[in-house]
C-alpha cells in the first residue's frame, strides 16, 4: 500500500534521451535520501542544511563502492512553500537514459525502503491533497503539458493561475451564505426574518445561473483552444484540397498528383495557425463513383463534414462549377464555412458572382501552386476566432468534460430553487436544490469529490509530475 506521507521519486524529464535530466524528490526523506547518494564539491554541506531554493554542486556516488555516478546539481526547495508543499529535492544530471535510471535506482534502493518510485501524477495529486492548488488547477497542469498552440497554453496558464477556481468559489460562497441564513431563520425566527426574503433570493440566482450559463456556452470554444478547431478541408476531387494542406501543414503531407481520385481516405494534421489551433481533415474528393473504395472515402468525406467546427471549401476555379460542386454547396450552406478558390495561378472561369447564387460565405483566391492568398486566409481565421463564433479572449473558459458535466447539474438545481421560489414553496424546499447546486460546483475545484475520481484524475498525467 502507498500512502501521501511516502517519499516519492521519478524521472520528470520524461523518458526521452536529451542534454540535461531532472530526477524529482518529494516528501520527509527528500533531503536525507538526496544527502546518502550526493557528495559536494564546493559548497561542503549537506544538502539538509542548505538553504531553500539554492543550488549545490557536486557528484552522484553509488554509496557501496563511491564510484561516481554523475556530475549533477542540486536544488533544493523546502516545505512549505514548494509544488507539493513537501521538501523537494531536484537532481539535475547529464540526459543519458542510463545516468538517469541509475540515479532513480540509487535513491529507492539506498534509503532504507524510505523512498519509492512515484506513480504518475503523484507530484500534482501531492499538491492537490496538501491544499495547494485546486483539482480544476491540477487538470489544467496536464492540459498546459499536452498545449498544441499558445491559445491553449494561455488557457491552461489561465486556470492553472485559479481563474476558474476563484469563479466557482465566488459561487459557492454565494450560495452556501443563503443556505445558510435559511436554515438559521427557520430554527430562530425571532432573530433572523424570511419575509421578503425569496424575492431577493431569487434575484441573486438568477445573477448566479447567468453566471454558470455563460461558463457553459464558452464549453464548445474551450474545448476548441484544447484540441484544435475540428477543420475539414472539403471539396471534389482535384481540386487541390491535398496540396492546401500541404501549405497549411509546411510540409508534404498528403501525395498530390494530376490524377482525380488520389485521396481516398482522411488524413489529419494539427497546426498552429498564429496560435489558433486546427485539427485538419484532408478528405476524399466528393463526387459519384462506381469505385467501391473511392466510394468508402466520399462517405468518410462526408460524415467528416457533418461533424466539423470550420470547413474550408475548396472550388478549382479553372474549370466550370458542376453538379458535384451544386451538391456540396447545398450541404454546406448553413456550417460555418470559408470558401477558398483555388488555382488562382490559371484563368478564372468561376468568379464570387457564380458562388454566390449557392453560397454566403467569405471567398478568398489562392494558389496552392504559388502559395498566394494565404495571409488572407491566415487574417480570416483571426476574424473567425477572435471575433465571432470561434471567439477568444481572456475570459474564462470551460476545456474539461467533467467541468461542463456538474455545470449543467448546477444549472438544473437553481433554475429548480428559481421555480419553487416562484410556486410558493416553503424555503426549506428549495434549499435541498441550492445544495445541489453547491456540491455540483464542489466536484469541480475538489472540495467534494470522491477518492476513486482523484485517482483517475492524476493517473492521465505522465510520470514525474
Amino acid at each position: 500500500m502507498t500512502s501521501i506521507s511516502d517519499t516519492i521519486a521519478a524521472i520528470a524529464t520524461g523518458m526521452n534521451q536529451g542534454g540535461i535530466g531532472v530526477i524529482r524528490v518529494s516528501g520527509s526523506e527528500a533531503l536525507a535520501a538526496v544527502d546518502n547518494i550526493f557528495v559536494p564539491k564546493k559548497s561542503g554541506k549537506e544538502v539538509k542544511n542548505l538553504a531553500s531554493y539554492t543550488a549545490a554542486y557536486g557528484n552522484v556516488v553509488n554509496p557501496k563502492d563511491n564510484s561516481i555516478v554523475d556530475e549533477v546539481i542540486v536544488l533544493v526547495m523546502k516545505a512549505p512553500s514548494t509544488y507539493t508543499r513537501e521538501d523537494v529535492v531536484e537532481i539535475d544530471c547529464h540526459g543519458g537514459m542510463q545516468v538517469m535510471k541509475e540515479i532513480l535506482h540509487l535513491l529507492i534502493s539506498n534509503n532504507n525502503n524510505k523512498v519509492r518510485l512515484a506513480r504518475p501524477g503523484e507530484f500534482t495529486e501531492r499538491a492537490f491533497l496538501n491544499g495547494r492548488i485546486d483539482l480544476s488547477q491540477a487538470e489544467s497542469v496536464m492540459d498546459l503539458i499536452s498545449a498544441k498552440s499558445e491559445i491553449a497554453a494561455k488557457t491552461a496558464l489561465s486556470q492553472l493561475k485559479g481563474s476558474l477556481k476563484n469563479k466557482i468559489t465566488d459561487i459557492r460562497k454565494e450560495l452556501i451564505h443563503n443556505i445558510a441564513f435559511i436554515e438559521s431563520a427557520l430554527d430562530d425566527p425571532e432573530h433572523y426574518s424570511l419575509e421578503g426574503f425569496p424575492e431577493e433570493l431569487k434575484g441573486i440566482l438568477n445573477d448566479k445561473l447567468d453566471e454558470i450559463n455563460h461558463l457553459i456556452q464558452t464549453a464548445d470554444n474551450g474545448k476548441m483552444m484544447r484540441e484544435g478547431i475540428h477543420t475539414v478541408i472539403l471539396g471534389k476531387p482535384n481540386a487541390g484540397k491535398s496540396s492546401i494542406l500541404n501549405v497549411l501543414a509546411g510540409k508534404d503531407r498528403a501525395i498530390v498528383t494530376d490524377v482525380a481520385g488520389t485521396t481516398r481516405d482522411t488524413l489529419e494534421e494539427f497546426v498552429s495557425i498564429n496560435g489558433i489551433p486546427l485539427n485538419i481533415i484532408d478528405t476524399a474528393g466528393i463526387r459519384d463513383t462506381d469505385d467501391i473504395v473511392e466510394k468508402i472515402g466520399v462517405d468518410k468525406s462526408i460524415m467528416e463534414m457533418e461533424e466539423a467546427d470550420l470547413i474550408l471549401y475548396i472550388i478549382d476555379s479553372s474549370v466550370p462549377l458542376d453538379e458535384n460542386d451544386k451538391m456540396i454547396m447545398e450541404r454546406i450552406k448553413d456550417r460555418q464555412v470559408i470558401i477558398l478558390s483555388n488555382k488562382s495561378d490559371l484563368n478564372n472561369v468561376v468568379n464570387e458572382q457564380d458562388i454566390r447564387k449557392y453560397l454566403d460565405h467569405r471567398m478568398i483566391e489562392i494558389s496552392a501552386k504559388e502559395q498566394s492568398g494565404f495571409e488572407e486566409l491566415y487574417e480570416e481565421l483571426n476574424h473567425l476566432f477572435f471575433n465571432d463564433k470561434l471567439s477568444y479572449n481572456d475570459e474564462i473558459f470551460i476545456t474539461n468534460e467533467r467541468h461542463k458535466a456538474a455545470l449543467i447539474i448546477a444549472q438544473s438545481s437553481i433554475s429548480n430553487a428559481i421555480n419553487s421560489i416562484d410556486d410558493g414553496m416553503p424555503e426549506d424546499f428549495y434549499t435541498i436544490d441550492l445544495m445541489s447546486a453547491y456540491e455540483q460546483l464542489g466536484f469541480i475545484i475538489g472540495e467534494s469529490v470522491e477518492d476513486d475520481l482523484v485517482d483517475t484524475i492524476f493517473r492521465e498525467f505522465c510520470m514525474g509530475k
